[in-house]
């Protein structure tokens, strides 16, 4: 049987999620930013076939962070129909955990750190 948590507790992972996730796309701005400065100062063509790797992997990063964001939504839409067609004791009902959403997050966040890592170990060669 699948693991289970209350839909108070299911509300709050997704709600940290999507905060988690709103500060990866900020923090992707602010390494696109890092990368044009690199990119202004040097002329160097290998250097620049890693700005454009780079740029690359910031737009795959953007497009998962969409998908995770969607499918919070969507699993949050689920708990809030939930609670509308049955309001009764909501707080101590139970729903399946989103234990394979979990894992996807937390798979996102550790490749995403090996990218910051990654593009600050670039920066640090090139500035």
């Amino acid at each position: 049987m699948p693991a289970q948590k209350y839909l108070t507790e299911l509300h709050q992972d997704h709600r940290e999620w999507l905060n988690i996730l709103s500060f990866y796309e900020e923090d992707v701005e602010s390494m696109k930013k890092r990368l044009n400065e690199v990119a202004s100062k040097n002329t160097d063509r290998e250097m620049h076939a890693w700005v454009e790797r780079f740029q690359n992997k910031f737009i795959i990063q953007q497009e998962q962070i969409d998908i995770l964001k969607h499918d919070i939504n969507h699993c949050e839409s689920k708990i809030i129909q939930n609670v509308e067609e049955n309001p009764v004791a909501s707080d101590r009902r139970k729903s399946d955990d989103h234990v394979e959403l979990r894992e996807r997050v937390e798979t996102f966040e550790f490749l995403f750190n090996k990218l910051r890592k990654d593009l600050n170990s670039f920066v640090a060669k090139w500035m």
